[in-house]
């Protein structure tokens, strides 16, 4: 860690960079980049601009913007609205592409046109696929256009960009979990039952919410699941027979209580995985943020055509169940599928190996609180490009 602090020792507070996110579902794509964002600007002393197309599903995330602006300051970053009628403006030092979305024509040229030019980086999905490693730092010129990209990829080895990870993020962690009470009071909750399993919920509507929530009121432990407004809340209104559910609504059948929660903010929906006995998380950004709990995580991963995301999380599980025994390591397995929609999770297979999920997810949360953050590595290799 010393080393990587050594290389981190350089001047870039004249350094600007621009990152470039296009909504295209949900709050995966935004919430990555406004992680980053952020961590680049009050980490590394970046002048960051980050342009997005749909301002308004920033809000959620962080309820201090005004979606009506076209340019504001939040958080040390600028935040700008890209929209078709994208003006010309000078380019960063370093450009960051996430997720693939496709540079204004205008902002290339401005590139282009620079004298030394940007440090352009196509930043990609996380993956813990083998092949990710063979990808990483890959050039690819522009077929125009004197301009390089350069494919990052974040993952779990050491040949990746790493994950993303702000610093004093263990100690935030650890100094919420001595006193949460006031948090637990914030969302209306009861003080903690240690009889009871606190669990929060974060899926997509194709999961098999019904079912969860019919194994959770015959569960041998009793379960208080914390659900967030979003789609999903139709299926538990029809599964409780309501016509819908509103944020503070509770209901209770059997050994389940299920509290309805608004949308957190993305710091308050860290303290909410950092509470919880057990996460059920979507996508990326809060699959990461689930794995710094240090908690039982369940993922459901964004479902892609033809089961194009069924390699990928197979790769995942074959890193995260590394060091289960192995019975444990078959229900996580058979439940994560399950849960997927390939088969039928258990629950109580699920519950049966609890001791051990948590354990290994201490040890996993542990390892990687040893190894380069996502926004340390991206700016070592950008340095010596700018």
């Amino acid at each position: 860690m010393l080393e990587l602090k050594e290389k981190l020792h350089l001047d870039t507070k004249s350094s600007r960079w621009d990152i470039f996110c296009a909504v295209i579902d949900n709050f995966g794509d935004i919430g990555v980049c406004w992680r980053l964002a952020r961590q680049l600007a009050a980490e590394h002393g970046l002048a960051v601009r980050l342009w997005v197309d749909d301002i308004e599903r920033l809000l959620p995330l962080n309820p201090q913007i005004d979606p009506a602006l076209d340019a504001q300051l939040s958080c040390g970053v600028e935040i700008r609205r890209w929209d078709s009628d994208f003006a010309e403006t000078e380019a960063a030092d370093v450009v960051i592409e996430a997720f693939g979305c496709q540079l204004p024509e205008l902002y290339e040229t401005a590139m282009a046109a620079r004298e030394t030019p940007p440090a352009w980086i196509n930043l990609e999905y996380l993956s813990a696929e083998a092949w990710v490693e063979s990808c990483h730092t890959l050039p690819s010129p522009h077929p125009r256009l004197k301009l390089t990209k350069y494919f990052f990829f974040p993952g779990f080895t050491p040949g990746t960009g790493g994950l993303l990870r702000e610093q004093g993020l263990l100690e935030a962690r650890n100094a919420f979990r001595a006193s949460p009470e006031a948090f637990r009071q914030s969302l209306a909750l009861p003080p903690a039952d240690p009889q009871e399993i606190l669990i929060s919920l974060f899926c997509y509507d194709t999961a098999p919410i019904g079912e969860l929530l019919t194994a959770w009121e015959a569960s041998t432990h009793p379960v208080r699941c914390l659900l967030s407004v979003g789609k999903p809340l139709a299926h538990a209104a029809q599964h409780f027979g309501a016509e819908s559910l509103q944020p503070g609504d509770i209901l209770q059948r059997g050994n389940l209580i299920l509290h309805v929660l608004p949308f957190l903010p993305q710091d308050d929906y860290d303290r909410l995985l950092w509470l919880c006995d057990c996460n059920f998380v979507r996508g990326e950004d809060s699959f990461v943020r689930a794995q710094w709990a240090a908690r039982p995580l369940v993922w459901q991963i964004y479902p892609q055509e033809e089961n194009a995301h069924r390699p990928k999380l197979d790769a995942f599980l074959d890193l995260y169940c590394l060091i289960l025994p192995e019975q444990a390591s078959a229900a996580m397995r058979s439940f994560h599928l399950g849960w997927n929609g390939f088969g039928s999770p258990s629950w109580e297979d699920f519950l049966r190996h609890r001791e051990a999920f948590e354990h290994n997810a201490t040890t996993w949360a542990e390892h990687f609180f040893e190894t380069p953050d996502l926004a340390s590595n991206l700016v070592i290799f950008c340095k010596n490009r700018v």
